[in-house]
This record gives C-alpha cells, structure tokens and sequence, in this order.
C-alpha cells in the first residue's frame, strides 16, 4: 500500500504569492525517483495571520519515501529550505505528517 508524506506550512499573511511562486519555479525531482506516484501543493484555511498549506506527496511504499529522503535529488530540493534569501514568511517550521494507507477506493 502507499505511503502519504506531507508537510504543513503556515504561510504569514501577505506572502502566499510569493510562497506559490517558490514552489511553482522550483526543479522538481520527484519524478526521478522510484515510487514517487504524485505531487500536489494544498492551500487550505486561512488562520490568525497566516494561510495553511500542505505539500502531498504519494509515495509506492514508505521504503520508497526514506530513499527520497536519502537521495541526491532531496538534497538539492532541499539545499535553500531555510534561507533567508526567502521572500515569504513562514510562523515556524514546516510540520511533517507521514501516513500509511489502511484503506483505498478508487
């Protein structure tokens, strides 16, 4: 069964199009990777100076998603996460949630 990897970002107000825009231009990599099954950016609620976000990532199994997490291409993906060359604003870390499929339909 697959695998669900997905990270929430609180994105302070003011800074969703820029943030959109990070993501939109970035060099996606997942493709290049074993399992990697689909990709998709979430713009949720809006909060108390902030709109909630959700990278979704579906994954063939957890083994597949840990060797994503060890590859060269999660390391590139990566390597600006942090920088304060950003122009959006986050309040606080991203938050990973990681889930098992139980159940499918469809």
């Amino acid at each position: 069964m697959s695998f669900i990897a997905m990270n929430r970002f609180k994105v302070c107000s003011g800074s969703e199009a820029e943030f959109e825009t990070v993501w939109k231009s970035r060099e996606s990599r997942l493709k290049e990777l074993g399992g990697f099954r689909e990709f998709r950016l979430l713009k949720g609620p809006e909060g108390e100076g902030y709109t909630l976000y959700s990278s979704h990532v579906i994954w063939g199994s957890r083994s597949d998603f840990e060797a994503w997490t060890k590859s060269e291409q999660f390391r590139d993906a990566h390597k600006n996460a942090g920088s304060q060359t950003k122009k959006y604003e986050l309040m606080g870390p991203p938050q990973f949630e990681g889930f098992e499929t139980v159940l499918q339909e469809g």
